[in-house]
């Protein structure tokens, strides 16, 4: 003979459930899983996208849902929708240990990755492994933040490695190419190398060419340069952005 569910208990997969305590009571709403982050940076803003069940809970686990006299008391109104905002807003995502440890992994495997992808070997510019970054990682003691995502991580990483690892490393080198009018070289070279790293290759003809390895920071302050000196007739390419596609050029 089969054993029945309880009618009110809910089984519901891919959820988050956040928490909130107010009025001396406990809040709970079920949103589907990654859509709680996405609400918080504002690129979700439709209620109807975040929450698996459109209601307000005291246990969403075992379908208590919360009265509408203690919704009044806790947040001077019983209207769902804006109670879900709050709770959204100020409540605390409730993550299994396991979980926590799955997520925290795998942003530190991310962080590890965009830092492998914009590092290399001063000596070299040899691109690392992401392996051998992670171990640099654990050597310097980086610790992730689980409320921040990796993009936002990496700088820090970065200096981190640098100063408390044993593993050298630096930014990688960015290859451009920077194209002006024959004209205007005489007065605009020697501003255009002031800053690079080297100067891989430079052409005559019709136009001025250079190839030249920079600091990915001084793009912005050659673009700058032209657009303020020769006002649309230069040009700067990229050629290689990260260490992988400088390596054998």
């Amino acid at each position: 003979m089969p054993i029945n569910q309880p009618s009110n208990q809910i089984k519901l997969t891919n959820v988050s459930i956040v928490r909130l305590k107010k009025g001396g009571k406990r809040y709970e709403i079920a949103c589907y899983k990654n859509k709680v982050q996405e609400w918080r940076n504002g690129v979700e803003k439709d209620l109807d996208e975040i929450l698996q069940i459109s209601n307000v809970f005291m246990n969403v686990s075992k379908g208590e849902v919360a009265k509408s006299n203690d919704l009044k008391k806790s947040f001077g109104t019983d209207d769902r929708d804006t109670i879900a905002r709050e709770i959204l807003s100020k409540g605390d995502v409730q993550v299994s240990e396991k979980e926590r440890e799955h997520d925290i992994a795998a942003l530190r495997r991310e962080i590890a990755t965009l830092v492998a992808e914009k590092c290399a070997d001063p000596a070299t510019q040899a691109p690392y492994s992401v392996g051998i970054i992670e171990k640099a990682m654990t050597e310097a003691g980086y610790s992730v933040r689980a409320n921040k995502n990796a993009k936002s991580q990496v700088a820090e990483c970065i200096k981190i490695l640098q100063s408390d690892s044993t593993l050298p490393i630096e930014r990688a080198k960015m290859r451009i190419r920077v194209t002006i009018p024959v004209a205007n070289i005489d007065g605009l070279r020697a501003k255009l190398l002031d800053g690079i790293d080297k100067l891989e290759r430079e052409e005559t003809g019709e136009e001025w060419s250079g190839t030249m390895l920079i600091d990915p920071g001084q793009f912005r302050v050659i673009t700058d340069l032209l657009n303020k000196t020769v006002k649309g007739k230069g040009r700067v390419e990229t050629l290689a952005f990260n260490t992988s596609a400088m390596v054998g050029s």
